[in-house]
């Protein structure tokens, strides 16, 4: 019996921010660990189909570095990064949209088996996502120009779920790898999202990273800024984003552990949550 109360009391604590965050967008930048291992992609899906379930309107935006490296090793194709993006000639966007269409489907077949009604895209879908190149030493890497967001908003308004793949296009068709954080920011913008949580390989945000006892639980934009002064590579790309969608009026975000089971949930439906929070205040 003391089982199912304490049941109960979790269910009665999550209550209040299931109405209150009831029919908000919520984007969900999913990757890293949590996308590698069986068994915290089930519990990612299952937390995702259970929001969405509950009256929150999820919105999915997914990597696949690493499987795009990997194919790219055994087909002998030179990958390599500079600044935390991944230099992108035609070959390796090739490898990438080809990588990223399977993960997408699978994720697409992982929700639809929980109940969910899913449809996958990429940025090149009703011109979704128009780019332009990011840098010419980069390559194919695209710098996003315009979010046609109606595409989205229609297809949660037909109540699907959107999973949505990174890359994109320009006017001239040439088709660009997109740095997924940045995708993930630009559409939280675009849809004005209440929420923007990033799944990733950290506990979330550190004053010094080598002191993992340093984790910060919250943290305004200015003290985000500061933060970039020490941080590098990918989680600099991500904070700099990260810090840009806050400003332009994405009330929360969240960076938390991909790697710990039911993370997303925690952070969203109980008092003390877990990683950190980005606040424009």
């Amino acid at each position: 019996m003391q089982t199912y109360l304490e049941k109960a009391e979790i269910l009665t604590e999550a209550l209040p921010y299931i109405r209150k965050f009831n029919s908000k967008i919520t984007l969900i930048k999913y990757g890293g660990s949590a996308m590698e291992n069986e068994e915290l992609k089930l519990c990612v899906m299952q937390d995702i189909a259970l929001l969405k379930l509950v009256g929150l309107k999820p919105v999915i935006v997914h990597g696949g570095g690493k499987d795009i490296s990997s194919m790219c090793e055994r087909l002998n194709i030179k990958s390599e990064f500079k600044n935390g993006l991944r230099i992108s000639s035609k070959e390796v966007v090739e490898v990438a949209e080809l990588m990223l269409y399977k993960i997408n489907k699978s994720l697409v077949q992982n929700l639809e088996y929980h109940g969910v009604k899913a449809i996958g895209i990429s940025g090149k879908d009703g011109f979704l996502l128009e780019c332009e190149q990011k840098d010419e030493n980069l390559g194919f890497v695209g710098q996003i120009k315009n979010v046609n967001e109606k595409v989205l908003l229609d297809l949660l308004e037909k109540d699907f779920l959107p999973i949505i793949a990174p890359i994109g296009m320009d006017k001239n068709a040439n088709t660009y790898n997109i740095n997924a954080d940045d995708v993930a920011c630009e559409i939280a913008k675009a849809l004005k999202a209440e929420k923007l949580v990033f799944l990733s390989d950290v506990e979330g945000l550190y004053e010094n990273y080598e002191d993992k006892s340093s984790l910060i639980s919250k943290i305004n934009i200015q003290k985000a800024r500061e933060l970039t002064k020490n941080t590098q590579g990918g989680m600099l790309v991500k904070l700099k984003s990260c810090i840009e969608a806050c400003e332009s009026g994405v009330n929360k975000i969240h960076i938390l552990d991909g790697r710990l089971k039911h993370s997303l949930l925690l952070e969203i439906f109980t008092d003390k949550g877990i990683g950190t929070v980005i606040t424009k205040a």
